[in-house]
């Protein structure tokens, strides 16, 4: 889309990530009820590229990276009335150019786990998850 902007955004607003987690289907997958949490999200990221139509925020790449080995996106959000026109599609690229050498990983939403080998990501079947400690033996 011509009139999308995509930069850079480390300092994002809690006010703003909160508004495009509900705009997007990610917001059911995220501690909305806890801004102490989300404030560390965003304080702890250090690869943030948004998508902007004009001041309104449309889309989000959160991620954490070394920058040279990997970076891992762990939030990707457009706003649901400006899906399917390949905002998704740049973030994720801009977040790669951020970081060219390393590899960018995510896990995939419930929702979007066909998105992804459409626009050319690779499934990797080695990623192992430890939500509770106490799993831990």
């Amino acid at each position: 889309m011509e009139n999308i902007r995509y930069q850079i955004e480390n300092e994002l607003s809690l006010e703003e990530f909160v508004s495009i987690l509900n705009r997007s289907t990610l917001g059911e997958r995220r501690p909305l009820d806890d801004d102490d949490r989300l404030k560390a999200m965003l304080k702890h990221a250090n690869l943030i590229v948004t998508a902007r139509d004009g001041g309104l925020l449309v889309g989000i790449a959160r991620s954490m990276s070394d920058f040279s080995f990997f970076t891992y996106l762990s939030d990707l959000a457009v706003d649901e009335a400006y899906q399917k026109k390949g905002i998704g599609k740049v973030l994720i690229r801009e977040t790669k150019m951020a970081a060219p050498l390393a590899k960018l990983i995510l896990l995939a939403a419930p929702k979007a786990i066909a998105y992804y080998p459409k626009i050319g990501m690779t499934r990797h079947d080695h990623c192992y998850l430890l939500e509770d400690l106490d799993r831990l033996t």
